[in-house]
């Protein structure tokens, strides 16, 4: 459905040496699937947007929506697209913005209405509804954005940091919307920083620094378990929290660091090594009440593919 084909962008400033935002990128995203891009500032996911958008041409390579240019596309068919930076007239009020939003992406004129409030109820946004914009806190403006980006049902959406300035209820809240969004014949690209919400919402991360794409990560895998593609094994940090047996964990994990009351920090060089040592400390009558990695899976691959392991 999206392609990004050896896709290079160079910028040229009126003064000063050409910029190199992103550098021989190719990606496919395919219909009923949900991609993540993450980065570092600077990775170029904002210059790939723009490309998918049709803001900016790429330099080389080329960028297609169903075998389109995007601009193409967008004219004919839109998409749903919510930006990084909700910029929305102060004056305008909620439903005043979305119902011009709503114009905008061409909602016939009898639906306009059913559609704004379908949006307000799915965004919680009814008791804001006549506020202005510039009463709305951060995260009350950010579900504003989310509702205009779905007032129509696409078959692309875009969303750039979809869920800055939400707060825990809405957070887990979006994930339903997403969860709802998902269908065979749609296809959905998050970028974001939030590494523990990519890891939760999508099928693949696209992971890009210095412009390149640095590797893919498949977060569903065989089985559900994040799998890197083309990589390996699991060797990482890992919280131990111990119910009775505390004495025994540094004599099985050597270097095990002691947070107190139960807890602690071990290392372990792979998957099969962590098992190892868990299954010596039941043996020896440890009763554990629960491990889990100190990084995300996913966060653990992020830090290697940007050449930040600890």
């Amino acid at each position: 459905m999206i392609e990004f084909r050896n896709v290079g962008k160079t910028y040229q400033p009126l003064f000063g040496s050409p910029v190199r935002a992103v550098e021989d990128f190719s990606l496919t995203i395919e219909l009923g699937e949900v991609m993540g891009i993450a980065g570092p500032n600077g990775a170029g996911k904002s210059t790939l947007i723009s490309m998918l958008l049709g803001y900016v041409l790429p330099t080389e390579g080329t960028v297609r929506i169903d075998g389109m240019e995007p601009r193409a596309y967008i004219e004919r068919y839109g998409v749903g697209y919510l930006s990084e930076l909700i910029a929305i007239n102060p004056r305008w009020t909620v439903d005043g913005a979305l119902a011009r939003y709503a114009i905008l992406a061409g909602v016939p004129e009898g639906e306009i209405q059913p559609r704004v409030d379908e949006v307000v109820e799915r965004l919680g946004l009814d008791e804001h509804r006549r506020k202005k914009v510039k009463e709305l806190s951060k995260g009350n403006l950010q579900r504003l954005g989310l509702a205009q980006a779905l007032l129509r049902s696409e078959a692309v959406f875009i969303l750039d940091e979809p869920t800055h300035g939400l707060d825990p209820v809405w957070t887990t809240k979006f994930r339903d919307i997403v969860e709802q969004l998902r269908r065979p014949d749609r296809a959905i690209l998050i970028a974001s920083h939030n590494l523990d919400e990519l890891e939760r919402l999508a099928d693949r991360v696209a992971i890009i620094d210095r412009g390149q794409l640095q590797r893919v990560v498949d977060v569903r895998g065989a089985g559900g378990e994040l799998a890197l593609l083309g990589a390996g094994n699991a060797a990482g940090t890992y919280r131990l929290s111990v119910a009775a047996g505390a004495e025994v964990v540094p004599e099985v994990f050597p270097g095990a660091r002691n947070l107190g009351r139960g807890e602690f920090v071990v290392e372990a060089s792979d998957l099969a090594a962590l098992n190892r040592g868990v299954a010596e400390l039941i043996v020896r009558g440890t009763l554990l009440a629960g491990f889990a990695p100190v990084q995300s899976a996913l966060e653990q691959q992020f830090r290697e593919a940007i050449g930040e392991v600890t």
